[in-house]
């Protein structure tokens, strides 16, 4: 049985409630930030939801956190609901994208609000770069095979989503994250970026070392030729679920420097 968002909201409570004992020792210790806002965009197979960890380390930190919901439909729709989000931060924004919605933040980060880059285990082409060429020279990762399609509809199944898209996480979490996954449309899958942010934004990369979703080398490659201030983090996929502490600190660093 699919549940709902607000079900979901619900279910995380305990665990949302849990990470304030993290988060209070994060505000007292993190320095004053530059940047005030963050906006948090997902990637397939999941909602706005999947930032709960994130956003309260964030938030008690003295940031303004606002999550996207990507529609999932094409490149140019996701980009344009980023932007508007964008549209409505007053002052210097750091802009975080997941697995596929770093094609979002590559366009979109463009934004004069934008004042940093965050890429968490993500795509990160050039300027109209074909990313599914790019990815095809390195080992295809055991989730692809799991992806299912009811015609132009996508989604993962279950026992992918489980073993290779969220690992780490203990099964009744997960099962809890697979019920709310937002299925995307094929054509997404086929847009290209027309600017590449990370070449006049700074960029920041969080690498999965145990990744079965995107390749970890091939994300090692992307943060290099960005030249982004990266972490490798021991977690799957998911490293803003499983390792929201790390992720949260990369966010606090990008949000430090912005200028």
């Amino acid at each position: 049985m699919m549940m709902n968002r607000r079900a979901f909201s619900t279910a995380l409570l305990a665990g949302a409630a849990a990470s304030l004992v993290s988060t209070r020792g994060m505000a007292a210790t993190t320095p004053p930030v530059k940047a005030r806002n963050v906006v948090l965009v997902h990637g397939l197979f999941a909602d706005g939801s999947c930032w709960s960890e994130v956003i309260p380390r964030l938030q008690a930190a003295g940031l303004n956190v606002t999550s996207v919901q990507n529609p999932l439909t094409t490149l140019p729709e996701a980009v344009a609901s980023a932007q508007r989000v964008l549209d409505r931060q007053d002052g210097p924004t750091v802009l975080v994208g997941h697995s596929f919605s770093g094609m979002i933040v590559t366009e979109a980060g463009v934004h004069p609000n934008v004042s940093a880059l965050v890429y968490v285990a993500a795509r990160a082409p050039d300027a109209d770069e074909d990313y599914t060429a790019l990815a095809k020279t390195y080992p295809t990762p055991p989730a692809s095979a799991g992806i299912v399609f009811d015609g132009d509809e996508g989604r993962l199944g279950e026992e992918a989503f489980l073993r290779d898209f969220a690992g780490d996480l203990p099964e009744a979490k997960a099962k809890v994250l697979y019920a709310v996954q937002q299925p995307f449309q094929k054509q997404l899958l086929a847009g290209k970026t027309s600017h590449a942010a990370w070449r006049s934004k700074p960029s920041y990369y969080a690498v999965s070392t145990e990744d079965r979703t995107i390749n970890p080398d091939l994300e090692r490659f992307m943060a290099k030729r960005m030249g982004a201030t990266t972490i490798e983090v021991k977690a799957s996929h998911l490293a803003l679920i499983s390792q929201p502490d790390a992720i949260a600190r990369l966010i606090l660093d990008a949000a430090r420097q912005s200028s």
